[in-house]
């Protein structure tokens, strides 16, 4: 089916920033670094504290080009707060509970996947590009 002129919007010619491209190399080569460590052991608790430390100093001290904030969060967006919320609280109780097999927390559940150095490295990788995008608002 034919769209009339008038109704079509234009394709948009979005270019990706070299910066961006080498921050994400950057945070990619850094959790391949991060996959190689076993999982929740001394050296990768050291490393995520380091790593953490250091991008929340960079976010704190103004080096980093901050994006422009939005107004207010839309409504739709506040929706993705009740499943953040909810598996904040579970992992408090559990975690206050003592973390045991019947109240498992969810690194004791999430053991098993991330025995894997891909899955691992993946997961580094969420966390770190989550983190970033925090720091650049």
């Amino acid at each position: 089916m034919d769209h009339p002129r008038g109704l079509a919007t234009p394709a948009s010619h979005a270019r990706v920033r070299p910066r961006t491209l080498l921050g994400l190399l950057v945070l990619a080569v850094l959790a391949l670094v991060g996959g190689a460590f076993p999982s929740f052991s001394r050296q990768a608790n050291l490393y995520v504290l380091v790593l953490g430390a250091g991008i929340a100093w960079l976010g704190l001290s103004g080096r980093v080009h901050r994006r422009a904030d939005p107004a207010r969060p839309s409504r739709a967006a506040l929706w993705w707060l009740v499943p953040a919320l909810l598996l904040a609280a579970f992992e408090v109780v559990d975690l206050l509970l003592g973390s045991t097999y019947p109240h498992p927390t969810m690194s004791k559940l999430m053991d098993p996947v991330l025995d894997h150095y891909g899955a691992r490295s993946a997961a580094y990788f969420g966390w770190l590009a989550a983190f970033w995008a925090m720091v650049r608002r």
